[in-house]
């Protein structure tokens, strides 16, 4: 599985400004806004079940991803 943690709408984003401000220069045109974030991959033993997700989800929530400013999200990949 692969856990998406991006910061939340509302929580400024230094890094993806610079980002934002440098892809111009470049010569990358017409990106109005790039966010930062980062991604983990679990690996894990056995068949990826609604429970095996749902344990992901709670790791995620309470280490993975500060919840006051970050989103995150879980995705099955084979």
């Amino acid at each position: 599985m692969v856990v998406d943690v991006s910061l939340k709408a509302e929580i400024l984003d230094p890094q993806g400004q610079a980002i934002a401000a440098a892809l111009p220069r470049l010569g990358f045109a017409g990106i109005t806004s790039v966010r930062q974030g980062k991604s983990f991959e679990i690996d894990f033993e056995g068949p990826a079940t609604p429970e095996r997700l749902a344990e992901i989800e709670k790791a995620a929530s309470l280490l993975l991803a500060n919840p006051v400013i970050e989103n995150f999200t879980v995705r099955v990949v084979e």
